[in-house]
């Protein structure tokens, strides 16, 4: 009982972290503070999400499939947010 309640609390706390970046991207102006705002709620998150499912989960191996797709996911939005921010900035 205590680690579905401590799953659901950790769970809820991802979900507050992705609305927040959500509000930062729809109401910050330029494209940098976007991608902060974004990617810091993300990747807090989403890291909030997966240690809730973890506490869930039956096997160490699913645990650590879990732990492979926060950090590809984290991988991910770090190339992109660069990948955008750099090309925002060259001259067309």
């Amino acid at each position: 009982m205590i680690l579905d309640v401590l799953t659901a609390v950790l769970i809820i706390a991802g979900c507050a972290f992705f609305a927040a970046g959500t509000v930062g991207l729809l109401r910050f102006h330029d494209l940098h503070t976007k991608l902060h705002a974004l990617t810091k709620a993300v990747h807090r998150g989403l890291g909030l999400a997966i240690l809730g499912l973890i506490l869930q989960v039956d096997s160490v191996a699913t645990a650590l499939k879990l732990l492979l797709v926060w950090a590809l996911a984290l991988l991910a939005a770090a190339t992109n947010a660069h990948l955008l921010a750099r090309d925002h900035e060259s001259p067309a």
